[in-house]
């Protein structure tokens, strides 16, 4: 398994060989070849707000702009489903001025019409490229009407055991497969490894359909598994990652740090700072 330790003890080592043999450049170049690899698969670190969820939006932003996430789906405590058109042109705006790509908006459940309605137009005043969501079964028809008439994506986030709906991407896929193609899937790692289920291997099964991906690490790979600090769980986020990049994920990685809520900012820097690692080492 590809640890938090092998994986820094290999990097490091890595680098350090290539500056004991004294060949110029190499550690440098090393790095250099995944800051080109990583931006000609357009792999894009963003945050999903509810990481901040006890923060206002302005700080919200803030303290994303703070680690170096540059991509944020909003929760409805940071932007309330219910806001009216200009509420939702001033949060887009705010996120423009702070240097923000406002991509989604989500987790949104929807369990009747009037709320499929609400989330389109929540996410079309917003200008989100993406709906997160868990529409309920029954609705999934008046939802693919919608993406049709708004072509605007929807990625079916999975909730893990408990969630009696979408429980891991297997289930998103069997309820959307034969539908229109810009219904898809919000992969939760976290929640997949808590299954017992190979993150990696559902990106790549799943990978035509994913459009966001919730990245997170849990500290036991169960059901009763927990949020953590990225790397220091027990998720192989490595592997993960690289498999992202080798299949040419163009969507967003969303870390989502669930941990720490009241005082969340040194565990999400350094869950950023992690993944950014792994990058920065393809």
């Amino acid at each position: 398994m590809n640890t938090r330790r092998n994986f820094i003890k290999n990097t490091t080592s890595g680098l350090l060989s290539a500056t004991a043999l004294g060949i110029p450049g190499i550690a440098s170049a090393k790095l250099e070849i995944g800051r080109s690899h990583m931006a000609e698969t357009k792999i894009n670190l963003g945050l999903a707000s509810y990481s901040l969820r006890t923060f206002s939006l302005e700080t919200a932003l803030d303290m994303s702009v703070r680690v170096g996430l540059k991509h944020i789906a909003l929760k409805s405590m940071h932007l309330p489903l219910d806001s009216d058109l200009e509420t939702l042109r001033n949060a887009t705006t705010l996120c423009r001025q702070k240097g923000i790509d406002l991509y989604g908006g989500g987790v949104i459940y929807m369990k009747i019409k009037e709320e499929v309605d609400q989330a389109f137009n929540y996410a079309k005043g917003a200008q989100m490229k993406i709906i997160i969501g868990v529409p309920s079964l029954e609705l999934l028809d008046y939802v693919e009407e919608k993406v049709k008439a708004y072509d605007i994506k929807l990625a079916i986030h999975n909730h893990g055991p408990g969630d009696e709906i979408y429980p891991s991407p297997e289930h998103v896929f069997k309820n959307i497969k034969d539908r229109d193609p810009r219904m898809g899937l919000c992969i939760d790692i976290g929640h997949t490894v808590r299954m017992g289920r190979n993150p990696a291997q559902d990106l790549k099964t799943y990978f035509d359909r994913v459009f966001d991906v919730h990245l997170k690490d849990v500290n036991v790979a169960a059901a009763e598994g927990e949020g953590c600090i990225m790397g220091r769980g027990v998720i192989d986020l490595p592997s993960f990652v690289q498999s992202a990049v080798q299949l040419g994920y163009q969507g967003v990685l969303a870390i989502e740090y669930e941990a720490e809520e009241n005082d969340p900012l040194a565990g999400l820097a350094e869950s950023a700072g992690y993944a950014k690692g792994i990058l920065s080492t393809i």
